[in-house]
């Protein structure tokens, strides 16, 4: 086993970030990485422990490349409203330096599924970040496909999941049976470390490595669940009954189309409802695990205790947390 097989330097954006704090603990417990938090030289954000940190100004491509340079792998982690044309300055930054792999902030539903990518809008960049990837030549992007993050959108409101879990309200799209991948934070932080752990190259023929992922999807889940098998193990977790709650039912394809106009108009407000209620749509592209197939089997992620993260997002909606 040669260890120039396994990389080593790796480099993230937005360390402090919500998931970006899981994937660095999850990383720093292999103990196999140089990690680097790539940030702004004004940024406050307080940067976990055991990371080194680069200063850049994203005005100014060189601090981004100096940044970059021996960096093995580049991981972009950024809120959906970060600056325009941020994530474009660190693909071509990444490619000045010569970063042979790239995690685009995707983190996000079947994003090989064009027609549903098409339609919550967020596709186009993202087909348009693999591409440049690709067109410069000196990288290559895996896309991690995660869809929803569990404990926040359960316990965020009723545009998500809909559940409003203090006016023990639940709104359920279509007939609720609907299933669909979703995945906590730390199977995402899990997912990432594993996946960096792989060899660069094949071990043994037909033996997975990081190169074998090269320009492709992860397909990585903690549960699959319909609306009504969430609302199944809130009750459990909580002691609440059925009687407990006020029930609606709404057309998703409706629900969408409403959030889509606002959106449209200018109302960034509605952008939750109208990117999750697509999901639910009875296509089945909220379900990847059974059009796709998963690659938590390769990476040796665990099953995971789903009474535990219905117990976490409730918490988060009772103490109103937000994401940051």
């Amino acid at each position: 086993m040669s260890q120039n097989n396994y990389v080593k330097k790796v480099a993230i954006v937005g360390a402090a970030g919500t998931v970006g704090t899981y994937i660095v603990e999850e990383l720093l417990k292999t103990g196999k990485h140089e990690i680097t938090a790539v940030t702004r030289k004004d940024s406050q954000a307080v940067i976990p422990a055991g990371l080194k940190v680069a200063k850049v100004d994203y005005e100014d491509e060189s601090t981004l490349v100096s940044a970059l340079q021996g960096q093995e792998v580049l991981i972009i982690t950024m809120h959906i409203r970060a600056p325009q044309g941020t994530q474009e300055k660190l693909i071509r930054a990444a490619a000045a330096a010569n970063v042979p792999y790239v995690l685009p902030n995707e983190w996000s539903p079947d994003m090989a599924d064009e027609a549903m990518s098409t339609d919550i809008i967020l596709g186009h960049a993202e087909i348009a970040t693999r591409k440049l990837i690709e067109e410069l030549g000196k990288s290559s992007w895996i896309g991690m496909i995660t869809s929803f993050w569990y404990e926040y959108s359960l316990g965020t409101g009723p545009e998500t999941f809909g559940m409003d879990w203090k006016k023990r309200t639940w709104t359920f799209f279509d007939d609720g049976e609907t299933k669909i991948n979703v995945i906590t934070w730390a199977q995402t932080g899990r997912a990432v470390a594993k996946l960096l752990s792989l060899p660069i190259q094949p071990e043994v023929e037909g033996g997975p490595s990081l190169s074998g992922y090269k320009n492709k999807f992860v397909y990585v889940s903690s549960y699959l669940l319909s609306q009504k098998d969430m609302f199944a193990v809130v009750c459990r977790v909580t002691g609440t009954k059925a009687s407990d709650w006020t029930i609606a039912y709404e057309d998703s394809t409706k629900r969408f189309q409403d959030a889509r106009a606002l959106v449209l108009g200018g109302d960034q407000t509605a952008f939750v409802k109208f990117l999750y209620s697509r999901l639910f749509f009875k296509d089945g592209s909220g379900n990847f695990e059974d059009r796709r197939g998963l690659d938590n089997d390769v990476l040796g992620l665990p099953k995971e205790d789903l009474d535990a993260s219905t117990k976490a997002a409730i918490d988060r909606a009772e103490k109103g947390l937000k994401y940051h």
